[in-house]
């Protein structure tokens, strides 16, 4: 199994009731054990823990314990002559609300509520024999959300197969990269609340998702209509909580593919993953993966490196934003006031539209960029 394949096994197991007797074979079965592994498990054969518990050698010493002795199971487990005699490199208790779990070759551990467990499957991963360098480990959360853009991409065309017509395709990747716009915003203060795109889904949306295309495509009008066009808009109270988003991302048909329940679903966990734990470096790959160079263009968007784009960035205020605050010291009113102006810079640039980018690159190009700055309400470069 990759990567991707036990991030969904290791959700979907999260995501049952808690079942004590079973919890340790199916982890295991997560992480790719064929079935003959967990029948000898199953019958004692293989199974070495001194705790009541599943102790695989070689391999890791699972304990479902009773309610709230998490803590006190997993120092036995660390503790037991089995765990050690039997070279178990990972320890692991839960009582199904609480989990921790211990490296015990680097040390590392991880302590969180019991559904919350999926967040951490890079720490697992050595399991089915994946070495967990640090990159991976820290790149967890970006896999298991371009997992779950990817399922819900494929049920998507599973519930409008028109969509995946040649004809189509590039309105799919546009609803896909309108998507990932929102989750993130949400989870950034770009929009006015937290989880304000997903929550208004789940409430507007009925359950079997019938409607949530609908629900989805007036959130879209809203965000392609200024604020002085709102009166006649006649938009729904609920999408008029949405900002104008300038760029183009939102231009043009608002048309969206229709949900099953089963897509509506995979909505709502993508929304309900906390997207500022997410990499931003990676959301042109996510992009990539459902939009081609042409039309990201297209959509006002483009992919660019972190060096290029701090190219961009640290003439046009970075650098400003870092004298100031060598400036403030341990000054709490200036600090103050730079944090807020350090918000409202960065909600700003999030909304530059393309042509301004373009122009910035090529002020880089001729040396001249020091010499202008951002102007957000006329959306262009102006001089200094």
């Amino acid at each position: 199994m990759n990567a991707v394949e036990i991030e969904q096994a290791i959700s979907e197991l999260a995501e049952q009731p808690f079942d004590a007797a079973e919890f340790a074979y199916e982890f295991l079965r997560a992480f790719g054990n064929k079935e003959t592994t967990i029948k000898r498990l199953r019958s004692g054969a293989t199974n070495k823990s001194d705790l009541g518990g599943v102790l695989q050698t070689n391999n890791i010493h699972i304990v479902a314990c009773a309610p709230g002795a998490v803590a006190d199971t997993l120092n036995a487990l660390k503790a037991s002559p089995a765990t050690t005699k039997n070279k178990a490199k990972f320890i692991l208790a839960t009582d199904g609300t609480d989990l921790e779990a211990e490296d015990l070759t680097s040390g590392e551990t991880i302590a969180c509520a019991y559904t919350d467990f999926p967040n951490h499957f890079g720490f697992f991963l050595p399991l089915a024999g994946i070495s967990t360098v640090k990159q991976i480990k820290e790149n967890a959360f970006d896999i298991r959300t371009t997992s779950r853009l990817n399922r819900l991409y494929v049920q998507l065309l599973k519930d409008n197969p028109e969509w995946g017509t040649s004809e189509r395709r590039h309105d799919m990747n546009h609803f896909m990269a309108r998507l990932i716009f929102c989750f993130f915003a949400e989870d950034t203060d770009i929009f006015v609340s937290d989880n304000l795109f997903t929550a208004t889904i789940d409430q507007m949306s009925n359950r079997d998702g019938s409607n949530t295309h609908e629900v989805i495509s007036e959130i879209f009008r809203a965000m392609n209509t200024s604020i002085d066009a709102r009166t006649s808009a006649n938009l729904p109270r609920w999408a008029d909580t949405f900002p104008y988003v300038n760029g183009g991302l939102f231009a043009g048909s608002t048309e969206t593919p229709r949900f099953s329940k089963i897509a509506q679903r995979y909505l709502s966990h993508i929304g309900n993953l906390d997207w500022t734990q997410i990499n931003p470096d990676i959301f042109g790959s996510m992009i990539q993966a459902v939009a081609d160079d042409e039309e990201r263009c297209a959509l006002g968007m483009h992919y660019t490196s972190v060096p290029n784009i701090l190219k961009v960035l640290n003439p046009l205020f970075l650098d400003d934003l870092r004298a100031k605050l060598e400036e403030a010291g341990d000054n709490a009113r200036k600090l103050k006031n730079l944090r807020e102006r350090i918000s409202k810079t960065t909600r700003e640039w999030f909304l530059v539209p393309l042509f301004a980018i373009n122009e910035a690159v090529e002020k880089i190009k001729d040396g001249t960029i020091s010499e202008y700055v951002y102007d957000p309400k006329r959306a262009a470069l102006i001089k200094r």
